[in-house]
């Protein structure tokens, strides 16, 4: 077998294992509890105190609620999403990859 293709299915297969991995480790058991679709805020806002007021952390910053979009994409499933773009970015690059090979076979007939 050719030298490419051989990299090229240690690679996938190394791809595919931590995109399993990233699958297996997301905690899904808040979002598949429910029988029909549930909301989620879309308006980013804070997470607020028994008075009223916005929750700050040590650094001073207002504290996203658990319930916004947000939070729900990149705290719950960062993990996956990360994967899922590093798996993207490596289709890309292998399709241009595979456009700007020449072909070794002659169609000259």
């Amino acid at each position: 077998m050719n030298k490419k293709i051989m990299v090229g299915i240690a690679v996938a297969a190394a791809l595919l294992a931590v995109l399993s991995l990233a699958v297996m480790e997301t905690d899904w058991s808040n979002y598949t509890t429910y029988e029909t679709p549930q909301k989620i805020d879309f308006s980013g806002e804070p997470q607020l105190n028994d008075d009223g007021t916005p929750v700050v952390d040590e650094n001073g910053k207002t504290v996203l609620s658990h319930d916004t979009l947000n939070y729900v994409l990149f705290e719950t499933y960062g993990p996956l999403l990360l994967i899922l773009a590093l798996l993207m970015f490596g289709a890309m690059i292998g399709g241009v990859c595979l456009a700007r090979e020449e072909s070794e076979h002659d169609d000259s007939d």
